[in-house]
């Protein structure tokens, strides 16, 4: 049974930092494309970040505009993911959420669609 178990979430003030931990089990993930998502009440499901190991340990990573330059994405191990976040804001708040694809990596991996497996999601607060 695949299971994907985020971490790490809570309150925290205005240009501090969290960091989220994304636990994947049920499977071998190593050539999954893992992402992380937030989505806030009333509105849709959207893009963090991203990423993948390639077999030379190089590896892709993307990020949506509104995170790039403090937002970090990592993979700890072939099963556990990361997401460093510095400089947080109110606009950060949220619920987030990891998943996985087994798809290769495209322009589509920010598409909710195209993820096969998602976590239970964890909250995040940010106070001003």
């Amino acid at each position: 049974q695949v299971q994907l178990v985020e971490s790490g979430g809570g309150l925290v003030q205005a240009g501090g930092s969290l960091r989220l931990s994304c636990a994947a089990s049920g499977r071998t993930f190593s050539s999954y494309v893992m992402g992380w998502f937030r989505q806030v009440p009333g509105k849709e499901r959207e893009f963090v970040a991203a990423t993948r190991w390639s077999s030379g340990k190089t590896y892709y990573a993307d990020y949506a505009d509104s995170v790039k330059g403090r937002f970090t994405i990592s993979r700890d191990n072939g099963d556990t993911v990361s997401l460093q976040m510095n400089s947080l804001n109110s606009e950060d708040t949220a619920v987030y959420y990891c998943a996985a694809r087994r798809s290769s990596w495209s322009m589509t991996i920010g598409t909710v669609s195209t993820y096969d497996y998602w976590g239970q999601g964890t909250q995040v607060t940010v106070s001003s």
